[in-house]
């Protein structure tokens, strides 16, 4: 169990450790104890991956720092492309839904394929204007926090790991009632949220600068997308 020093976090108070645990040999581990707070380095190493993922989703700060900080996972990149699908698909639907035609010409299959693919590019477009917002404000703001190409890294990595409840996006569609619009408002919060807590655990910040670089990327993604619209694009 032992490694670098200061490769891992306390998920407590966010300090520097050495090691999660050691290993005394058939079977009998102990936990490290935190030097500053004196309490358990990571107590989730003990958890089943169920009861993490259910704090994570009640964003418990603690099982942030175990995901991002104690953990090895590197799906963030897969994960973010399944959730722009997610999205794509939606906005596919509703599209659909808009434009009721129903002629089975090839040519309007080819159109409904083109609308998917257009769909995928404008969700990117806008969820990457969206990190630019945060990355710039939050370096304007705290340049200090962002010095290194591997902070820049760990910040990418923990926004996009955040956004895993865009996958929500499927069944609120499929499972679709007279409050899927509501549905799908909450879930836009409760991703914002995530970001706001990836943002605040992996930059050790207070609660109110994640929320004001969230709100910079919204104005950028909103603003970029309506001068692409007033310029003509079907954005």
């Amino acid at each position: 169990a032992m490694a670098a020093r200061g490769a891992y976090r306390c998920i407590e108070c966010s300090g520097e450790a050495t090691e999660l645990y050691r290993d005394y040999q058939r079977g009998v581990l102990r936990i490290s104890i935190c030097k500053s707070c004196q309490k358990p380095v990571d107590k989730y190493i003990e958890y089943d991956p169920v009861i993490i993922l259910i704090n994570a989703v009640l964003c418990k700060a603690q099982a942030y720092r175990h995901i991002l900080f104690n953990t090895k996972i590197n799906i963030h990149g897969k994960l973010c492309v399944f959730c722009l699908l997610c999205e794509a698909y939606i906005r596919w639907l509703q599209l659909q839904d808009s434009s009721q035609n129903t002629d089975p010409d090839d040519l309007i299959r080819y159109a409904k394929e083109w609308d998917f693919y257009r769909m995928f590019g404008i969700a990117s477009l806008e969820q990457t204007l969206f990190f630019i917002g945060i990355f710039i404000t939050l370096w304007w703001m705290t340049p200090e926090m962002l010095k290194r190409k591997s902070d820049f890294i760990l910040l990418l990595k923990a926004l996009l790991l955040s956004t895993y409840g865009k996958l929500l996006l499927i069944p609120a569609v499929i499972w679709e009632h007279d409050y899927t619009p509501l549905c799908l408002a909450f879930i836009k919060v409760f991703v914002l949220i995530s970001n706001s807590q990836a943002i605040r655990v992996t930059l050790n910040l207070n609660r109110i600068l994640p929320w004001f670089a969230i709100f910079f990327g919204l104005i950028l993604e909103n603003g970029v997308v309506c001068l692409f619209q007033k310029m003509g694009w079907d954005v």
